[in-house]
C-alpha cells in the first residue's frame, strides 16, 4: 500500500499578511508589534487579516536574528504580600526555564487589588510589552483597558483572578467556586449545632473573592442546612479594615460558629478573635499559608487552611504568555489549579515551602 505524504504547509508570515492586504511590510510588522506610527484602523485591519490567516509569532527566531528581546509586564499587587510576592517568584521561576529565548520580566506593582492598576497600565503606554500578565481586581473596570491592550497587539494572561469577558488569552487561577465549596463541606462535618457563619473577603467585585462566596454558600445549603449564611464582610485586602471588622463582628452576639476568610488576608482576623479570645470557641478557615499561620493550625485553632498554590499559578502563567509569542500555541481553556486542604494532620508535608522552597509544592 502506497502512502500519500501530505506536505507541510508553510507557515504564514508578515509577507503573507501584507499581500493580502496590500500594503507594506514595514507596515504589518508596525501594527502587529504596537508601534505608535500606525494608525487604529490599519492595525484593527492587519490584526483582523493575521487571525484570518492563522499567523502566529514566531519570537524564538525574531529574538536570535536581532537579538531582540520579548518585554513581559507583570502588573500584580503589593498588598497581600504572603500571596503576591510568591505570584512574582513562580514568573521568574519560569522565565529561566525557557532556554535560548531571551526573557525581559519588567514588574510593575499597584497598592492592592483593583487600586492603582490601570493608572500604572496607562502610564506604561509607550513601554512596547508583548504581554502582559495581570492581577485583575474588578473585571468591569479593567476590562476595557485589558481590550486596548489586545487591540495593540499585547497578549494578555490574568492570574490570580479573572476578567473573562475580555480579549485576554487565558487566566490561571485556584478553582474559587471549588475553594468555597471545600470551606463549607469542612464546616458542615465539624459544626453539629445550629447557628451562623460568618465570611471575610477582599472586595466582591473581584471575580475569585465572588466565585468563592457562591461556591461556599451552594455548598453550605446542600451540606449543612443547619446553619445559615450572614452578609460577607468585605475588607478590600486592606489589614487595619479586616480588623475593625472582624473586632465590630465579634461584638455582636451571639458569636458566630464559624468564620471562613476567603482572603489571604487573615492575619488581622486572627488577630481580632485572639485579642477576643474566641480562638477556642469558633471555628476558622483560612485562605493561603505563611508562617506565623502555622501556629494557629498545629494548635487546632484554626481548623484549616486553603492553600492556593501562588508560586505555580505565576510559573504557568508566564509559561503560557511565552509559549504563545514563541510558538503560537493556544491554551485550549483557562488553567484552575484545587487546592491544597491543609490541616494539622498534613502541615508536615509544608515544611520545605514554609522554610522558602515555594517550588516544592509545584
Amino acid at each position: 500500500m502506497t502512502v500519500q505524504k501530505v506536505p507541510n504547509m508553510k507557515p504564514v508570515n508578515i509577507k503573507d499578511i501584507a499581500k493580502a492586504l496590500d500594503v507594506s511590510i514595514g507596515t504589518v510588522d508596525r501594527a502587529l508589534h504596537g508601534r505608535s506610527d500606525v494608525s487604529p484602523s490599519t492595525r484593527a485591519r492587519v490584526l483582523k487579516k493575521a487571525k484570518e490567516l492563522g499567523y502566529r509569532p514566531n519570537f524564538a527566531a525574531r529574538s536570535l536574528k536581532l537579538n531582540r528581546r520579548i518585554r513581559i509586564g507583570v502588573y500584580f499587587p503589593t498588598e497581600i504580600a504572603s500571596f503576591f510576592d510568591l505570584l512574582r517568584a513562580g514568573v521568574t521561576a519560569a522565565s529561566s526555564a525557557f532556554v535560548g529565548v531571551n526573557v525581559e520580566l519588567v514588574f510593575r506593582n499597584f497598592p492592592r487589588l483593583g487600586k492603582g492598576d490601570l493608572e500604572l497600565i496607562e502610564a506604561d503606554r509607550n513601554e512596547h510589552f508583548d504581554g502582559i500578565l495581570i492581577a485583575p481586581g474588578n473585571p468591569d473596570r479593567i476590562g476595557p483597558t485589558i481590550n486596548q491592550l489586545v487591540q495593540h497587539g499585547i497578549t494578555v494572561v490574568c492570574v490570580a483572578s479573572d476578567a473573562p469577558r475580555t480579549g485576554r488569552l487565558s487566566a490561571v487561577t485556584v478553582d474559587a467556586n471549588v475553594s468555597g465549596a471545600i470551606a463549607a463541606e469542612l464546616f458542615s462535618r465539624t459544626i453539629s449545632h445550629s447557628g451562623h457563619l460568618a465570611t471575610i473577603t477582599g472586595d466582591l467585585t473581584t471575580l475569585d473573592h465572588a466565585e468563592k462566596l457562591k461556591g461556599f454558600a451552594a455548598s453550605l445549603a446542600l451540606f449543612a442546612p443547619h446553619l445559615s449564611l450572614v452578609p460577607a464582610v468585605e475588607s478590600h485586602e486592606k489589614p487595619t479594615l479586616a480588623y475593625r471588622q472582624a473586632m465590630s463582628l465579634l461584638a455582636r452576639k451571639p458569636y458566630p460558629a464559624g468564620i471562613y476568610v476567603s482572603t489571604a488576608n487573615s492575619k488581622p482576623v486572627l488577630q481580632a478573635l485572639e485579642e477576643k479570645r474566641l480562638l477556642n470557641q469558633i471555628q476558622v478557615i483560612t485562605t493561603d499559608l505563611y508562617p506565623e499561620l502555622v501556629s494557629y493550625i498545629e494548635s487546632g485553632k484554626v481548623l484549616a487552611t486553603l492553600f492556593q498554590r501562588p508560586f505555580t499559578q505565576g510559573r504557568k502563567a508566564l509559561e503560557i504568555l511565552l509559549r504563545y509569542l514563541i510558538d503560537g500555541t493556544q491554551p485550549v481553556a483557562p488553567t484552575r489549579f484545587t487546592p491544597h486542604i491543609v490541616l494539622r494532620s498534613n502541615l508536615p508535608l509544608f515544611t520545605d515551602y514554609l522554610a522558602g522552597q515555594p517550588d516544592s509544592l509545584s
